[in-house]
């Protein structure tokens, strides 16, 4: 799970700081906060053997209709036991759950459950918004999609779990998109695997955290049900304990044949009287199941009839105004007053749907499986078709198409977008597997983390151009100050309480000018504070007051250790961990703040 991020504590020990920093000033924010019910859920559909096992907390037959967790509630290395039901059928309304409660593994029961949100997902920002906070979409494919090879360095990818059968189950998540639409091209292809079905070593020596799926899925024409492992369907990060606020959103199943193995999809839309291109909408537990957006107002059905195009995978930022107020054109969701733009709904379709190779609206390619697709552009805003348009093309995503001249059409099976990091052990406001793809993290040993992290002493909080208050980036300290770079803080010495030798010391800074090292329990994303940007939260406490002298620096320690017994909540132990910052005056500083802040450090206190 990532990081609970705490408010702020004061203690008493902050009161008076001589030279002028007030950390009153402090009390005031309150670090943002991923919610402690944040939960990654996912289904499956009915071909793989995690159909009918006893889930791990009730013991109850899981079906495809089901909303499941990770045992534990979170992701884990395995090997793992089996998922637990967060949602079953029957809440999400499906009529059949009652009869499917244990039936065979490739028995399509007509009660699929193919895509789901919480109605929640951040919002995209138009390229007019300079700040661009980070967005990522994660997604899933089925056992066929055989992927594009990304660039250098290896790492897991769709294109390598296929080789060994282990794609099926695995999330993935792009390396890095710009502001969409996004024609093929727009990017290297590249994706990187950050969550794995079983949560153990794969074939191609890449591991992640599991889900407590069967692994490997190995594809068979013709098909052979039931399939030897699993497949993810459907995917959501929420908070789906018990209920999502909003409800949950979700889509059911087509009933026509797959083109590529000839095999017929589950029908559990037309068993509940919906189109399998309808985006489908459940108030509470229980509850009828109502039509949120239906398929023609996404641009479905219309090169087919009634029911021939099947909604895959789904995102939905559902607006807060009653009913459903389709995009016109990509980003009206966004709105810089206080009234609300569209609902913001991407998805993408299955293979075999009508829609598949029909002129997308925006740039009138053929559209494939591997899309992410909005809602279509209209003629009058320029829209050069009545179907869907493509807001993020498939290549872009590694992923392999028809259009591209691939013989092969991959599938996007479920989607997902987040904003804050699920997976983000050093603190810089991207995911530890696209450091790694992308080559800004090492993971010799290809566990998943990156190495940086496995070290009990770990600098992080670089000032990024989101972090940076009026633009003084500097990407390999705090944010610049009067003298053109930011204040750098280094370590020496070890993190043993018995050696007590560590040193923390912070250069850069102007010369003859007051500022303190502060330390809490808790760090947050770097967050802009005066001129810099602040990232040590929770109980904080404070080392005496230096001056930074004829060096423009500083130094604590050793004695770390010694001096913190003096704060009974804030004495170093074996086994704590703790995050250092230091916080000095700046009073010609870029931003007129007239104080600053230098990157921190993650100290994990050994014996």
């Amino acid at each position: 799970m990532p990081p609970v991020r705490y408010p702020l504590t004061t203690v008493a020990g902050l009161a008076g700081c001589s030279f002028g920093l007030v950390f009153g000033a402090f009390g005031a924010t309150t670090a943002h906060a991923q919610g402690t019910q944040q939960r990654i859920v996912f289904s499956v559909d009915f071909q793989g053997p995690t159909i009918g096992r006893p889930d791990s907390v009730g013991g109850v037959p899981m079906t495809e209709g089901d909303v499941l967790l990770a045992p534990g509630g979170a992701p884990a290395y395995g090997p793992l036991p089996a998922p637990e039901i967060a949602l079953t059928g029957g809440q999400l309304g499906l009529s059949r759950y009652s009869q499917c409660v244990g039936h065979a593994a490739g028995d399509p029961c007509r009660i699929e459950v193919d895509a789901l949100s919480d109605g929640l997902e951040p919002l995209l920002f138009p390229s007019t918004v300079s700040a661009q906070p980070k967005r990522r979409f994660w997604f899933s494919v089925d056992e066929y999609a055989i992927g594009i090879v990304g660039p250098p360095p290896a790492h897991a990818q769709v294109a390598s779990e296929f080789s060994v059968g282990d794609s099926a189950c695995d999330i993935f998540v792009d390396t890095g998109l710009p502001v969409g639409p996004l024609p093929p091209g727009a990017v290297q292809p590249n994706n990187v695997a950050l969550i794995d079905g079983n949560g153990t070593q794969s074939a191609t020596g890449f591991v992640q955290p599991g889900l407590g799926l069967v692994e490997p899925t190995p594809p068979t024409l013709p098909q052979q049900l039931p399939n030897v492992g699993d497949n993810v369907d459907a995917l959501d990060v929420g908070d789906w304990a018990p209920f999502p606020p909003l409800g949950a959103f979700f889509s059911l199943d087509a009933g026509f044949p797959d083109p590529y193995t000839s095999g017929t999809y589950s029908g559990s839309a037309v068993l509940e009287g919906k189109r399998p291109g309808d985006v489908l909408r459940i108030a509470s537990a229980g509850s009828v199941i109502l039509t949120y957006a239906n398929a023609t107002q996404l641009g479905l059905d219309l090169a087919g009839p009634i029911g021939s195009d099947d909604l895959d995978a789904l995102v939905v930022r559902e607006n807060g105004t009653a009913g459903f107020q389709p995009s016109q054109k990509p980003f009206d969701w966004y709105s810089t007053t206080d009234a609300p733009g569209t609902d913001m709904v991407l998805f993408s379709v299955r293979r075999g749907s009508a829609v598949v190779g029909q002129p997308d609206s925006i740039f009138g390619l053929p559209i494939e499986p591997g899309d992410i697709l909005t809602t279509p552009l209209p003629v009058s805003q320029g829209g050069l078709s009545p179907f869907p348009g493509i807001f993020i093309a498939a290549e872009n995503l590694g992923l392999r198409t028809q259009r591209s001249g691939a013989g092969q059409r991959d599938e996007l099976d479920a989607l997902e977008l987040l904003g804050d990091p699920w997976y983000d052990c050093n603190k810089n406001g991207i995911d530890d597997a696209v450091d790694i793809a992308n080559g800004t993290s090492v993971d010799s040993n290809a566990n998943g983390i990156p190495d940086e992290c496995e070290s009990p002493i770990m600098r992080y909080c670089w000032c990024t151009d989101e972090a940076a208050p009026c633009g003084n980036v500097d990407n390999d300290s705090g944010c610049a100050n009067s003298t053109g770079v930011g204040a750098t803080l280094t370590t020496g010495g070890t993190s043993s309480v018995g050696a007590d030798d560590l040193t923390i010391s912070v250069a850069n800074m102007p010369t003859g000018v007051n500022g303190i090292m502060f330390m809490g329990d808790a760090w947050q994303l770097p967050t802009p504070f005066k001129d810099g940007a602040r990232c040590v939260y929770g109980k904080i406490f404070r080392y005496p007051v230096k001056n930074t002298g004829v060096s423009g620096s500083y130094t604590y320690g050793p004695g770390l250790v010694a001096y913190s017994t003096g704060w009974p909540l804030g004495t170093i132990t074996a086994g704590s961990t703790w995050y250092f910052q230091g916080w000095y005056r700046n009073q010609t500083g870029p931003c007129g703040q007239g104080t600053n802040l230098s990157n921190a450090v993650q100290v994990d206190f050994v014996p």
